[in-house]
């Protein structure tokens, strides 16, 4: 079996990252281990364990890296967070202070509504159709 299992997100800051995704957005934080550069290796996952991508936060080495936090994408929708429960997940997300930038809508392929995160990456929230 074969499978994307990271993507790396460019942060600013381990530690505000880590609160923002387990709080805000109700990830889990898989791993958060120091490294002999003085750099940390950070692993967030929204759902169970081993049933999906999770993210490693990375933080900004120079100012070219700096230069693409929340800009990993050039402004496209570049992250799909899916759930079986829209309704649920938003409002927490909203009570939560995340930032959506559209009403919930219904297409074809699910409920979706674009929310960012901490930096301004866009994100879906997406419950699929049936």
């Amino acid at each position: 079996m074969r499978r994307i299992a990271l993507v790396s997100l460019v942060v600013d800051d381990y530690d505000e990252a880590i609160r923002f995704y387990t709080e805000a957005l109700g990830f889990r934080l898989v791993e958060d281990a120091p490294r002999p550069d003085g750099s940390r290796w950070v692993v967030v996952e929204p759902g169970t364990e081993g049933h999906g991508s999770a993210l490693l936060l990375a933080r900004a080495k120079d100012g070219a890296q700096r230069a693409r936090v929340g800009d990993q994408t050039g402004g496209r929708v570049g992250f799909f967070l899916h759930t079986d429960d829209f309704t649920r997940d938003h409002t927490r997300m909203r009570a939560a202070g995340v930032r959506f930038l559209e009403e919930p809508r219904h297409e074809p392929y699910g409920t979706v509504a674009v929310f960012q995160d901490l930096y301004g990456n866009s994100w879906d929230l997406l419950q699929p159709s049936e």
